[in-house]
C-alpha cells in the first residue's frame, strides 16, 4: 500500500512539465558548428538561457575574453551577410572551407554557413604543421583564419618542398586580427586570392575588403583625427576606428574603410535612446541586459519619446576630445535615425519583446510559493 510520499514521487515523474537533467536539451560544439580544437580554451558545459541562440566569446587578443550572447532575432541578418560574403568571393554551394580557429564560425553562425551551402571543417590540431597537412590532404576551396598564421604556414610549406602539393586557386579569407600585408605577396606566388573580413562576435561580419556587408553599417567622426572614422553598426558604435581613404583597400580599390589599420576609439561614444516605437520599459530592459552582453552601454534618459515611427539614437562622446584630436567634429553628438540605420539595435529590442511574450514554466526558476 503506497503512502502519500510515494504517490507524490510517482506523480512528479509522470506528470512533470519541466525536464530532468537527462531530459534537458543540449547544444554541443557540433550543434554550434565549432567542434574543432583550439589551444586557447577548455570545453565546459554551461546552462545557456533559452532566449539565446548560442553563447560565444570575444577573441581576447589583448585582454580577457568576454562572454557574448547571440539572440535568435540576429540570425537572419547574419545569414544574409554570409550569403553576401560567399557571393563576393566567388564561392559556390558544395565547396569546402577550412577554418583554422573554430570560434570564427560563430561570427557567421552555423545556420548562415548551412544556408550558403558551404561545407566547413577544422584542423586536427591548432598548429602550422596540421594546417599544411590539411591543405595538402583535404584540398579545400576556401580558408578562413588569421593572416599571420596563414602566411607563416605557406612559407613553411615552401621551405619543406610541399608548395606543389598545396591546392590550386585557393580563396583565403583572413579575420580575427588585422590583415598581415606580408601575406599578399606570399599568396600571390601561389595564385591565391586574399580577402579581408572585419567584424566581431558581438555584431557579426561587418565589412569585406573595406566594403560594408550590412545596410546598417555607417561611419561617424572619430577622435583619432582627420581622415579617421569610427564604424557603427545598427546605431551601436564598435569602438574601432579606421582611416577612410578614397585610394581604396589593398584587396579592393572600391573599399574605402582601411580595416587593416584599425585603432581602438578613445574616448568612446555613449549611446542614448531618444525615440522608440516601443514602450520605455522594454527598451530599458534591453539596454540593461542584451546590450550589456554585447559590451555596449546604452542609456535610456528621461524624456524618451515612445510610439515613434522609428528608433532614434544619439551618440555622445563620453569624454571631451583629447588634445590633438579630431578637427572634423568628433566631439559633436551624432543622431542616427531608423529604421534602416538602427536595424541591429531594433533586432536586439525585438529579442526582449520575444522574451516577454514567452511564458516561464520552471517553478524553481520563477521562485513561486
Amino acid at each position: 500500500m503506497s503512502d502519500a510520499l510515494d504517490d507524490l514521487e510517482e506523480m512528479a515523474s509522470a506528470f512533470a512539465t519541466v525536464p530532468s537533467l537527462a531530459e534537458m536539451p543540449r547544444r554541443t560544439l557540433a550543434d554550434k558548428g565549432i567542434a574543432g580544437p583550439t589551444a586557447a580554451h577548455v570545453v565546459e558545459e554551461v546552462h545557456t538561457p533559452l532566449n539565446l541562440a548560442y553563447v560565444t566569446f570575444t577573441t581576447g587578443s589583448s585582454a580577457f575574453q568576454n562572454i557574448v550572447g547571440v539572440t535568435f532575432s540576429e540570425i537572419e541578418g547574419r545569414c544574409a551577410v554570409a550569403r553576401r560574403v560567399f557571393d563576393t568571393v566567388g564561392a559556390t554551394a558544395g565547396q569546402r572551407m577550412l577554418v583554422t580557429y573554430p570560434p570564427l564560425v560563430n561570427v557567421f553562425s552555423r545556420e548562415g554557413l548551412q544556408r550558403s551551402g558551404i561545407d566547413w571543417f577544422f584542423l586536427e590540431r591548432s598548429s602550422r604543421e596540421a594546417f599544411i597537412v590539411a591543405l595538402c590532404r583535404q584540398r579545400p576551396a576556401l580558408v578562413l583564419g588569421e593572416s599571420s598564421f596563414i602566411r607563416a604556414s605557406l612559407e613553411e610549406a615552401s621551405r619543406l618542398g610541399l608548395a606543389d602539393r598545396l591546392p590550386e586557386r585557393l580563396v583565403v579569407m583572413v579575420a580575427g586580427t588585422p590583415l598581415d600585408l606580408d601575406l599578399l605577396p606570399v599568396a600571390e606566388r601561389h595564385g591565391y586570392a586574399v580577402h579581408d573580413l572585419y567584424g566581431c562576435q558581438e555584431f557579426g561580419w561587418l565589412t569585406l575588403d573595406g566594403v560594408p556587408l550590412r545596410d546598417d553599417v555607417g561611419l561617424v567622426a572619430s577622435p583619432a583625427g582627420a581622415g579617421w572614422r569610427e564604424l557603427v553598426c545598427g546605431g551601436l558604435p564598435t569602438a574601432d576606428s579606421f582611416p577612410y581613404a578614397e585610394s581604396g583597400h589593398v584587396c579592393n580599390p572600391q573599399g574605402r574603410i582601411i580595416t587593416y589599420r584599425r585603432r581602438r576609439t578613445h574616448p568612446e561614444y555613449e549611446v542614448l535612446v531618444r525615440r522608440t516605437p516601443h514602450v520605455a520599459e522594454t527598451v530599458d530592459r534591453a539596454a540593461r541586459t542584451i546590450l550589456r552582453i554585447k559590451g555596449r552601454v546604452v542609456k535610456v534618459p528621461p524624456g524618451l519619446v515612445t510610439g515613434a515611427a522609428a528608433t532614434e539614437l544619439e551618440l555622445v562622446p563620453s569624454l571631451p576630445a583629447a588634445a590633438g584630436g579630431s578637427a572634423d567634429g568628433a566631439a559633436a553628438p551624432v543622431r542616427i535615425v531608423g529604421p534602416v540605420a538602427t536595424r541591429l539595435f531594433d533586432d536586439l529590442v525585438q529579442a526582449q519583446i520575444d522574451l516577454q511574450a514567452t511564458a516561464k514554466t520552471d517553478p524553481a526558476w520563477r521562485k513561486t510559493r
